[in-house]
């Protein structure tokens, strides 16, 4: 497997957008707050009845062409997962990076967010999210970053899973972070970290 860096480049991101990062919401975490939230958090797995279809390039900012119209990218960066040099992307990453104004970064040179993975439904289990993912760490490790963030949510299982396999850690649990987006409200927001350093 190939895996490609490259820097911003608006004609990169059209052939990145190619990549469905749509999957099929089959359960959920269900946030139990044990004493009134003094006793902790417990997450556990329900399924859901019917499954449905959430695709993050419907919601919050857009597709990967959107993105360049909210945020100043110059210092992002993209990996595409290929075959071979000519073939169409598997997968890809992008990682965001000291940039003003997205506040996922909390203002901090040391900290990049792994803004988006994804991998075509064909090509999912078979090691390029994982592969993916040891890049865009080493991304954020050669900038300085001590940390690499990342958000998802309780309606995906599948990626809460894949990010504590890649030694990431559970780090803040907003049961209210979409209380302000109805179409989202029902969702709790997950931040995972990974100690670069």
């Amino acid at each position: 497997m190939l895996i490609e860096t490259h820097p911003f480049n608006i004609n990169l991101l059209s052939e990145y957008a190619t990549i469905p990062i749509a999957f099929k919401v089959r359960s959920i975490y269900q946030i139990e707050a044990l004493d009134n939230g003094l006793g902790g958090l417990h997450l556990v797995e329900q399924p859901v009845s019917p499954p449905y279809i959430k695709d993050y390039d419907a919601y919050e900012d857009g597709p990967p062409n959107a993105w360049p119209r909210q945020f100043d990218m110059r210092n992002w960066g993209f990996l595409l997962a290929r075959e071979n040099p000519a073939a169409q992307p598997l997968g890809g990453a992008t990682i965001a990076w000291n940039t003003h104004g997205v506040n996922m970064l909390e203002g901090r040179h040391d900290l990049a967010v792994l803004w988006d993975i994804r991998v075509k439904p064909q090509s999912r289990g078979q090691g390029i999210g994982g592969q993916l993912f040891a890049r865009a760490a080493d991304w954020a490790r050669q900038r300085g970053c001590t940390q690499l963030k990342i958000e998802t949510q309780n309606i995906n299982v599948p990626a809460c899973r894949f990010y504590a396999s890649q030694g990431c850690e559970l780090g803040v649990i907003h049961r209210h972070a979409y209380a302000r987006q109805p179409h989202l409200a029902h969702e709790t927001m997950l931040i995972w970290y990974l100690r670069l350093a």
